[in-house]
């Protein structure tokens, strides 16, 4: 099991915080290892809302679909993907610090395949590579770059 937390907190009001990374079509801006992301079903996003994500996972290109299970506007989105090497529950959440937001990114998820054997790897890689993600939304708000 691989189970990695990372969080920030970023100089904006969480509506403007959780607009932007909460929706899917940026996450090519801030995601380094994604490269495309396609909701289908259009606005609202909610739960049981489908995104097919285009990921760069070390070395290859992967096409895997999520599915949102719990959405809370502003607050938490959870979303869970069966398919890949690495079937694993994506979970963003903000909170209000101040006139802040902390926000948190977690990834959990049971590797498969030839992941599994290099499981005790993946925590490490993913936390730095969820540590520079992280830092992109924080930069491109709090310059008013990205106001979702």
């Amino acid at each position: 099991m691989v189970d990695v937390r990372c969080g920030i907190v970023i100089q904006r009001p969480r509506a403007v915080v959780a607009g932007y990374a909460g929706d899917p079509s940026n996450a090519p801006s801030w995601h380094a290892n994604i490269g495309s992301a396609d909701h289908r079903g259009g606005p609202p996003l909610g739960v049981g809302t489908p995104v097919d994500f285009g990921a760069r996972f070390p070395g290859r290109e992967l096409k895997y679909p999520y599915e949102f299970i719990d959405a809370v506007p502003g607050r938490r989105l959870v979303m869970r993907t069966a398919q890949g090497p690495f079937p694993m529950q994506t979970t963003h959440t903000w909170e209000d610090v101040g006139a802040a937001t902390r926000m948190v990114l977690a990834n959990t998820g049971e590797p498969a395949g030839f992941s599994k054997v290099a499981g005790f790897l993946m925590a490490p890689m993913m936390r730095r590579a969820m540590g520079q993600d992280l830092r992109k939304p924080k930069a491109l708000l709090e310059a008013g770059a990205a106001d979702g």
